[in-house]
């Protein structure tokens, strides 16, 4: 992440992936104000044998890209409405709008628990194991609205048809 002060958002990959037992690091790096550490994560990132590599950023959310810029591992940005943010925009087009060869796969506004389901995802391809955790995490979200659409069926008003 950018800056501690990003922890509130981030912490909910970190609890995606503690749950899916999948290793993690959480680092604060930041493009701005420690470029040389933000280039040296990333260039040793796969000789390290990191396989995705969750970048979250508020502001001008520089991080992501600055990343994918020194790595072939696929980077995933969460951009985050930061107490400088102009409403989140400035942190979601900042990571948005890669220039062609250096991709992002970019979240919604402080959506680093998708950035995590989707790092799974991205690790379960080559990973029987992983697949199925993957897996079941979706069918109980399944589960969840089937039990809601049931729970539905008990409310009353009178003009209600099902």
């Amino acid at each position: 992440m950018g800056s501690t002060s990003d922890l509130p958002v981030m912490k909910s990959a970190a609890e995606f992936l503690d749950m899916m037992e999948i290793p993690f690091e959480i680092n604060a790096l930041s493009a701005h104000r420690v470029p040389v550490q933000v280039m040296e994560f990333a260039t040793a990132a796969r000789e390290r044998g990191i396989k995705v590599i969750i970048a979250g950023a508020g502001g001008a959310a520089h991080l992501p890209g600055v990343i994918a810029a020194y790595t072939p591992v696929p980077v995933i940005g969460v951009p985050i409405k930061s107490s400088n943010s102009m409403d989140g925009w400035d942190s979601v087009l900042s990571i948005l709008q890669m220039p062609s060869g250096i991709p992002v796969a970019t979240m919604a506004l402080d959506g680093a628990k998708n950035a995590a389901i989707l790092a799974a995802q991205i690790l379960a391809t080559a990973d029987p194991a992983m697949m199925e955790k993957v897996v079941k995490f979706k069918n109980e979200l399944a589960a969840k609205i089937e039990k809601a659409n049931r729970d539905l069926q008990e409310v009353r008003y009178g003009f209600k048809t099902n």
